[in-house]
């Protein structure tokens, strides 16, 4: 029973998740988080560009509760729309710039755009990033474009667990044109990494009358040595 509770939750997510995506119908959504609380469900967009998402005076957002109360019988769903930090760090927030600069302005300028996306990234900090552009960009035929910037790893579970990936696709006249956009995060820990361990040394000073005393040792085994030299 608690199984099926599970699921059932989980699927009305996924379901509201893509409603709000598809309603909204902008490219600026970067994650949904759904909280509960005494007062109802609360729906956390975070969006790169919250304004956009607001509208004017909230009209989006009041439309959206009120869609959202009609489909899914949601008894008082509180959205709240949040700004995305480390934007450059997102690898969905860079796809989905790239899609919007492809279908405002055009893919005349795509290596442009690939190579500030990707310099952006790395001055945030970034490990590494890959970005790989596929469709009829610049000509008529189909081809795949990749730029990458740092060191990413490509396999093992470190590229499974850990680097970040997002998939946007942009809508042009020459048709559908695929983002994949994927980061290794800096503060990721590398298995094959190797700290240095400097051990220090204690250096114990002699006083005056230790250093008296080794003198004196030192003088008498010198006479001893001498002696048996003489004997011999």
């Amino acid at each position: 029973m608690i199984e099926r509770n599970f699921v059932r939750e989980n699927a009305l997510k996924l379901q509201i998740n893509q409603f709000i995506i598809d309603n909204l119908r902008e490219r600026s959504i970067i994650k949904i988080e759904f909280k509960k609380t005494p007062l109802g469900e609360r729906i956390i967009l975070y969006s790169t560009m919250p304004g956009v998402v607001v509208g004017r005076k909230g009209r989006n957002i009041t439309e959206l509760t009120k869609r959202l109360k009609e489909e899914f019988n949601l008894e008082n769903p509180q959205i709240e729309v949040a700004e995305e930090e480390n934007q450059d760090l997102n690898p969905k927030a860079i796809a989905q710039k790239i899609a919007y600069s492809f279908e405002r302005f055009g893919p005349k300028r795509f290596k442009a755009v690939m190579h500030k996306s990707a310099e952006a990234a790395m001055q945030a900090g970034a490990k590494g990033i890959e970005i790989v552009i596929s469709g009829k960009v610049p000509s008529a035929r189909a081809k795949t474009w990749r730029v990458y910037h740092g060191y990413l790893k490509k396999s093992g579970d470190v590229a499974v667990s850990q680097v970040l990936s997002a998939k946007e696709t942009a809508f042009i006249k020459a048709g559908a044109v695929g983002i994949t956009v994927r980061i290794m995060p800096p503060n990721i820990t590398l298995p094959d990494e190797i700290t240095e361990i400097v051990v220090e040394e204690e250096v114990k000073e002699e006083s005056a009358a230790e250093k008296k005393e080794t003198k004196h040792e030192e003088s008498d085994e010198i006479k001893e040595v001498k002696e048996e030299a003489e004997n011999e």
